[in-house]
């Protein structure tokens, strides 16, 4: 409870009295400062403080609403701070996340992830490439890697290794260890590679198109990253074997326990199927629907936004009973979400609006004149990857960092605004990977007992460089090639 431990509420408060104690920098006026330190100080809440992140948030936007310090009209400050609801991308998300409460109401989640145990887990290596391929067959419905790898993929991994008296402490490395790994790492890959398989993907491009003017739609935005992607999860479940390696290399006992679960669930209910074929719907509509080069008789080209498209399908899961709507209204962790998105959203687009962001980026982009811009560009895509050690949250180092390195690649001349942006964005789901805390998923797989401390920040290291230089080495050229630069 937050009350147990006042000293990490002092600090966000430290933070922002000492920034209201320094005088204003040349440049900005009054309102503008005074914004920023009630920024930084929920940033700083964020990271050290027990409150849930969308109550911060929405404090801080409260007390920005009644100082005026976007709009000095009350009620044009108080639209301000409503304007996040308005957004596509917090009901993208919110949608998402009811798709993960049909996976999860249904039983389809957890029975595609016992099928690719059955099928590929005869060898300890099939069963890493298994785990990686159930990840990604629940990545695009389920927008939450505590959800999707912690609630789905951990669940049915943690009862394999005591098949084999694999157990956390010294038995650790017979299978377990490699598995935990293997699951940990390869959600990571999923998290980039659509846009609903992660939170703060919808969020940074929500923010980078109030920065550069970006828009990608959910087919353009896997097929920026599927070259890296794909070949990422090829190489998580093979790295990890040679780095990592189990001392059990067959596990013909998991395909019998697999084979045992599916039994007890029984045949393939009506409700798996009916969500089956909509999440089908759901991706055949999001490659098409908001696909310029796709055009459907009487209807043309873009003819479906993707969040229509969820709200669609939310409300064929309600008809056709895939989910009720008392279930839906108790989705704490969806309701959290979009309260949270929302108010971070809003946060970070008035540093934007009231131009805190541009006077940053004028000074910060100084000492690089002269510099050429792909150096610029893949350094600040560095500096964007790595600084994630000092967050907890990857939506709060989204919402602070990403305006910035956007404001100033946008100061270069020369410098690709948008494939910038997508480097950053990308970057999100793989920066998830090098430490304990780094995303939502990190603790359950740290706290599992079957790899110790310094081995996890090792592993953390080692597969962050692997992860850093397929981004930069594979979807830069890529996007390069295929994105407009802006």
């Amino acid at each position: 409870m937050p009350g147990s431990n006042p000293w990490k509420l002092a600090w966000p408060v430290a933070v922002w009295l000492g920034l209201l104690a320094v005088p204003v920098p040349g440049g900005l006026q009054p309102h503008q400062w005074q914004y920023f330190a009630v920024f930084a100080a929920a940033i700083v809440a964020m990271v050290v403080t027990p409150l849930p992140g969308g109550a911060i948030a929405l404090i801080a936007v409260s007390f920005i609403a009644a100082m005026g310090y976007v709009e000095a009209d009350a009620t044009a400050s108080v639209r301000w701070a409503l304007s996040g609801f308005a957004d596509p991308a917090v009901w993208l998300t919110f949608g998402a996340f009811l798709f993960a409460l049909g996976y999860r109401s249904s039983g389809l989640g957890r029975r595609i992830a016992l099928s690719l145990v059955r099928r590929l887990g005869r060898r300890t290596l099939g069963l890493g490439y298994a785990i990686a391929l159930a990840d990604l067959a629940l990545a695009p419905g389920m927008p939450s890697n505590t959800a999707r790898s912690g609630g789905a993929i951990y669940p049915v991994v943690r009862e394999i290794p005591p098949l084999y008296g694999s157990l956390p402490g010294p038995t650790a490395r017979r299978i377990g260890a490699y598995l935990m790994w293997t699951a940990f790492a390869s959600t990571a890959v999923t998290s980039s590679m659509f846009i609903t398989a992660l939170v703060p993907n919808a969020a940074a491009l929500a923010l980078a198109g109030r920065v550069t003017g970006l828009e990608i739609g959910w087919w353009r935005f896997l097929a920026g990253f599927a070259p890296a992607g794909i070949l990422l999860l090829l190489l998580v479940p093979l790295v990890t074997y040679w780095i990592y390696p189990p001392q059990v290399r067959e596990s013909p006992e998991t395909v019998a326990w697999a084979s045992a679960e599916l039994r007890r669930m029984g045949p393939v209910s009506r409700r798996e199927w009916t969500m089956l074929a909509l999440v089908g719907l759901a991706i055949v509509l999001w490659v098409t629907g908001s696909n310029p080069r796709v055009s459907i008789p009487g209807l043309g080209s873009n003819f479906m936004h993707p969040t229509t498209v969820v709200l669609i399908v939310i409300s064929l899961m309600l008809v056709l009973r895939v989910v009720t709507w008392d279930s839906v209204l108790a989705e704490r962790e969806a309701w959290s979400m979009l309260l949270y998105f929302t108010m971070v959203l809003t946060l970070a687009d008035g540093l934007n609006r009231i131009g805190f962001i541009a006077w940053f980026a004028r000074i910060a982009v100084a000492p690089l004149a002269g510099t050429d811009p792909m150096v610029v560009m893949f350094a600040l895509v560095g500096l964007f990857f790595w600084s994630h050690y000092l967050f907890a949250s990857i939506t709060a180092h989204a919402v602070a960092v990403l305006p910035v390195v956007l404001a100033i690649g946008q100061e270069i001349p020369g410098l690709p605004g948008a494939p910038l942006a997508l480097l950053c964005i990308y970057g999100l789901g793989l920066m998830g990977v090098i430490s304990p805390y780094a995303t939502g998923c990190a603790p359950i797989y740290a706290g599992s007992g079957f790899i110790g401390r310094a081995r996890f920040w090792l592993l953390g290291l080692v597969f962050g460089l692997l992860y850093f230089a397929v981004l930069i080495g594979v979807t830069g050229p890529w996007v390069l090639a295929t994105m407009p630069p802006r």
